[in-house]
Parts: C-alpha cells; structure tokens; sequence
C-alpha cells in the first residue's frame, strides 16, 4: 500500500512538473496599443502564418466567416465611440469577424466577444457594425497575418489586415474635435463649482487665507441648487472658524436636517456636537 502511494505521488509530480513547460505557440499572441488623436484603440489578436498553404479562397473560404486571426477571438476596444466607414460603433470591445470575398471584404464589430473562433452563423442581434471595404493584391506574400493602424491623423486612421497576398483597409473616424471642443469650453468657463468647494476646504483644513475660502465657498454654494449635508457641515465649519456664530449654526442646522433625512447618523451626531459647542438655542 505504501509503495502505491508512493507511486502515485512520483506521478502527480513528474506530470505537474511537465504541466509547467511552455511551448510556443504555432500563432502567437499580438497585443497592439494605439493612440488615435486622443482615443485609445487597443487590438488583441493572434497570427497565423501561410507555411506553404493556400490562404483564402482555401484555408480561409470565400464566403465564410473568418475568425480574424487564430484561436480566441481577435478583440478591438475603442475608449471613445467612433464611426467606422460611416458606421457608429459605441465606445468598448468588440470581436472581429471577417467574410472574404475576391475582390472585398465584409468587417463584422461582434459585441460577443467570448467566443473561441468563429460562430458558423452570426447572430444579428450581437452585429454592431458592417461594413464591406475593397480587398487589394499585393505583389508579394506576408507570410504572418498581420493587422495594422496607418495613415494616423488627428481625428481618423485606417485598421489594416494583410496576409498572404492580400490587403483590405478600413477606416475609422475618433471624435478628437468634439473632446477638445468640450473641453476648451469648459476650461473656458471657469471654475465649477466642485473646483470652488475644494479649493475652499482645502484653505480650512490647513488653515490657511479664511476670507478667501469664504469667498470661493460661498461661491461654490452660489452654483449648487441643492446643497449636500456634507457641504453644508463644511460650510458651517468655515464661519465657525471665522468667528460667525450666527451663520455657522443656522447652517449646521439646515446640515443636521440633511442628514436625518439622508440617514447619515455620523453627521448627524457631528451636527449636534458642533452646535452644543456653539451655544445654539
């Protein structure tokens, strides 16, 4: 008995032992990350090569659905929305599937992304896009399936797929404008009232230019319709330290009526603390 379990345990460690070599891949796994004007576009994939086959019209039929690559699906993951030939795909990751024909090609942005392969027949349910983009022959062979972004240009670049002697392009527009327009407009605007606030309790809690928190808190509670209990306990806080007993109770007062109703016993029993401390009737 003890030598059988001997056994077994030299079996379980020469096997866990192999589990542990790593071979390479016959289509190894390529991760491309892409700027593209101020959107992130990132593309997972893996890449089979030709050794000495057919590609398509062959291995990869006309007609078919194409899984884009090797293995696990290939994933493209926009972080903003974008229109891919004239087409809007909403920000996030879509599997890639390709329908060959001759002389083009039909690109399918997939929101099922955990297939392994391709589905025989798509769902159109899950088809986000479709777009069908020319194929082009290229005077040589690639011997790798290889998917590119080129021709980068502020607002717009072109995803590339070539193999074998075959290349097909499409393009896809980022919203760079709209981004930078929303931005610069806000900047423009001036501070919100967020910026006011925190600028304001950052001078309270390290104690320093009172009168200028003050300035910029009243401010921030100029531009909020309905002020929090949280905003309103560190408003309170602020005219305490400036000596403004009146203000500073009438406001921890509208804070602890905040509070009971958002169930906040913490500020709550910090309300009333304060308000004992400063003589409140």
């Amino acid at each position: 008995m003890k030598k059988l379990v001997l056994f077994t345990m030299a079996l379980t460690l020469m096997f866990s032992v192999h589990a542990q070599i790593e071979t390479p891949q016959p289509s190894p796994f390529s991760k491309v990350e892409q700027k593209v004007g101020l959107t992130d576009v990132t593309l997972e994939y893996s890449r089979p090569s030709m050794n000495g086959r057919t590609i398509f019209g062959d291995l990869v039929p006309y007609g078919d659905v194409w899984r884009a690559g090797a293995n696990k699906n290939t994933i493209i993951t926009f972080s903003d929305p974008v229109v891919v030939e004239g087409e809007k795909l909403e920000a996030g990751a879509y599997a890639l599937f390709i329908v060959p024909s001759k002389s083009s090609w039909d690109i399918v942005f997939y929101n099922d992304t955990n297939n392994w392969g391709a589905p025989k027949v798509l769902d159109d349910a899950k088809v986000a896009a479709k777009v069908t983009v020319a194929s082009m022959e290229l005077p040589m062979n690639v011997e790798t399936f290889t998917m590119t972004f080129d021709n980068l240009k502020s607002n717009s670049a072109e995803l590339g797929f070539i193999w074998e002697n075959t290349m097909a392009n499409v393009k896809f527009e980022v919203p760079t404008d709209q981004i930078v327009t929303t931005a610069i407009d806000k900047v423009m605007a001036g501070p919100t009232a967020n910026d006011y606030y925190a600028a304001a309790v950052y001078n309270l809690v390290e104690g320093k230019d009172l009168k200028q928190a003050k300035v910029w808190m009243d401010k921030a509670m100029s531009m909020i319709d309905d002020p929090k209990f949280y905003q309103l306990r560190k408003q309170s806080l602020l005219y305490a330290a400036l000596g403004d007993k009146k203000n500073a109770i009438a406001t921890a007062k509208a804070s602890l009526e905040k509070a009971k109703a958002a169930g906040n016993d913490g500020y709550v029993k910090m309300n009333e603390a304060s308000l004992k401390e400063w003589g409140a009737q």
